[in-house]
């Protein structure tokens, strides 16, 4: 069930997505993810947003980690988190495209969400932009709007690539034309997402989209799945289908609030034993044997439909 992802060797095909401010879910948030990440031989993305900073992670010990970046107006900020990404030894920049804008979250409008007082987003503390004014509305939507630049466009894919020499994965491509610019403007690899589904109502489910970005990928670069997997089988589909591996989100903020790092834990080794039992069912003794013949889609079940 190992893999090498961007060259680095890992366990198995299932990583950890970011999800933001994780101090909300457990008093030790991001730093029990990434010791559960590392337990298990795995990749943990950590988030701009998160409640510890790039620094904090990287003093839990050793571990393979990606880092999640938004691009704010202000370059000077992106260029100066990036550098302090690398030097805190994140081995890629997960670069999210899909929310210069952010989506209507109407729970956060209904309770007018904002950070609580004793928690910062704390890679940008010391730039008075860690905390979140209370506003009539959502205060997560007033700070993206204020800080988050509108204008993100693929010539900043090219810029970020002038800023640092660490791999770069976009984050949030869902159609064949998007994967066909992030490869002509140089990404590293693709992560087909669609933000948790929280960005655009009645927006696709990844899976379904992934099998368009794998094809038009055509092997130059590898293809990852955002979003939905909530079982073993859902990696084994997405393997099927293409995808290189899988990065987990909603899952560990759930395993870490009943049980901080020990629950991250026990849902790894639980999407790990039932990917290994889905394989072993389906007569796959390695990743190599998962082929596009062991799934039926919708698409395939209409093609047969008019055999």
């Amino acid at each position: 069930m190992a893999t090498n992802i961007l060259g680095f060797d890992v366990s198995m095909p299932i990583m950890i997505a970011p999800t933001a401010m994780q101090k909300m879910a457990h008093p030790e948030g991001e730093f029990a993810t990434a010791r559960a990440a590392a337990s298990a031989g795995t990749i943990m993305t950590l988030s701009s947003w998160a409640t510890s900073s790039v620094e904090e992670v990287n003093s839990v010990g050793p571990g393979i980690r990606f880092f999640q970046l938004y691009v704010y107006k202000d370059r000077n900020i992106v260029r100066q988190l990036v550098k302090r990404a690398e030097m805190a030894g994140f081995k890629a920049i997960a670069l999210t495209v899909d929310t210069p804008r952010l989506g209507r979250r109407e729970a956060d409008i209904k309770n007018r969400f904002v950070l609580p007082p004793h928690l910062v987003l704390k890679n940008f503390e010391a730039l008075d932009l860690g905390t979140m004014d209370k506003t009539d509305d959502s205060g997560l939507a007033a700070y993206v709007a204020g800080q988050v630049d509108q204008s993100l466009c693929w010539e900043d894919v090219k810029w970020l690539k002038t800023v640092t020499s660490l791999p770069i994965l976009v984050k949030g491509v869902m159609t064949a034309e998007d994967a066909r610019l992030s490869i002509e403007y140089g990404a590293a690899g693709i992560i087909v997402s669609n933000h948790g589904a929280r960005q655009l109502d009645y927006v696709p489910a990844t899976i379904s989209c992934l099998e368009e970005v794998v094809r038009e990928a055509k092997g130059r670069l590898p293809v990852f799945l955002d979003g939905g997997v909530r079982r073993g089988t859902d990696v084994f589909k997405a393997l099927a289908l293409g995808a290189a591996g899988v990065f987990i989100g909603r899952p560990v903020l759930y395993s870490l609030a009943v049980d901080g790092e020990a629950g991250v834990r026990k849902m790894l080794q639980m999407l790990r034993d039932e990917l290994e039992l889905a394989m072993a069912l389906s007569g796959c003794a390695s990743l190599r044997d998962i082929t596009r013949a062991h799934v039926l889609t919708d698409a395939d079940r209409i093609r047969r439909a008019r055999l």
